[in-house]
């Protein structure tokens, strides 16, 4: 509104000083030079009027103007990966899934695929028990060298306790130097587990069937020989279900860890079957240790203790 009223102003000055200008006169040269003064005054004003004003909001002191300087770029250096040794990481579990019903005092082989991700070797490690339960199993044991990035089944033959209910033992890995492995995916970042549910017998008041299984598998050493190999090992396997059903298993030993064809067992009521493996293993063997087994297909999907042996055919 003030800036209205003084352009207003202006306005009026303007026109007086124009109509000065147009009045008659004797004088040319002062007309003139009115003419010029009116119009320096008019500029003048004009200026005046142009120039803008700022009124402070606030306090009424002027404002000023600070200037903020603007951040100036750093060179961030990049974080680089910290090596880690020894470090392994669970891959699966091989035999017995966790929740696995078994019967009371059952023997059984546990197995674990690890992977070693760290960026060292092992040489010397072990696997041993950490917690939990242990089912009758070693306080330790040792694992072969395993180099980065390789990947090992780690093994070890437990039975389930006599009294019905859920267990669940921990185990660990601990490297030559008495340090213990983190383990990637594992249980709290350091441990891997066998976690079975042991299934009590039926009773008069429990008339359920126990989950079909084969039990317990035991071995013995005898011989075998026809018209040209004479005293081969033969081992048979005593093989104990309980109850009723059918069983596939293959035989496995140590120079040919897949197994060889499956064979089939059927028992009518639980109780024990054998099976015979004769290998004709020549007599440049006599001696040397080695070792077979047996892996039940179905319906454990589960390898039981292995059987050394160091004999072979005495002829040829």
């Amino acid at each position: 509104m003030r800036k209205l009223t003084r352009q207003f102003h202006l306005f009026i000055v303007c026109i007086l000083f124009l109509s000065a200008c147009n009045l008659p006169s004797n004088d040319p040269q002062g007309a003139e030079a009115n003419a010029t003064f009116a119009a320096q005054t008019v500029a003048a004003l004009i200026n005046i009027s142009a120039t803008p004003t700022f009124t402070p909001v606030g306090s009424g002191l002027p404002a000023t103007s600070t200037f903020t300087p603007q951040p100036t770029g750093t060179n961030t250096p990049v974080p680089t990966a910290t090596p880690v040794c020894p470090q392994a990481q669970f891959v699966t579990d091989v035999t017995i899934p966790d929740g696995t019903v078994m019967s009371q005092g059952q023997a059984f082989t546990k197995k674990w695929r690890i992977k070693n991700t760290g960026t060292c070797a092992w040489n010397g490690y072990n696997m041993v028990f950490d917690s939990g339960d242990a089912m009758s199993g070693p306080a330790s044991k040792p694992i072969g060298a395993v180099n980065p990035g390789q990947e090992i089944d780690l093994e070890v033959n437990l039975t389930a306790p006599n009294t019905a209910g859920n267990y669940r033992g921990y185990w660990r890995i601990v490297s030559n130097n008495n340090v213990l492995v983190p383990v990637l995916n594992g249980y709290q970042g350091r441990a891997f587990y066998v976690d079975i549910k042991v299934q009590a017998p039926a009773t008069a008041t429990n008339t359920s069937a126990p989950l079909f299984a084969v039990t317990s598998v035991n071995y013995s050493l005898g011989t075998w020989s026809d018209g040209v190999n004479l005293n081969c090992p033969r081992v048979t396997a005593n093989i104990t279900t309980n109850g009723p059903g059918t069983v596939t298993l293959k035989w496995k030993r140590q120079d040919s860890p897949g197994g060889g064809a499956s064979q089939t067992l059927n028992f009518a009521a639980a109780g024990t079957q054998s099976i015979n493996y004769d290998w004709l293993r020549g007599s440049v063997w006599a001696g040397t240790a080695t070792w077979v087994s047996v892996y039940i297909e179905t319906p454990n999907n589960q390898d039981f203790a292995q059987f050394a042996l160091n004999t072979a055919c005495t002829a040829p």
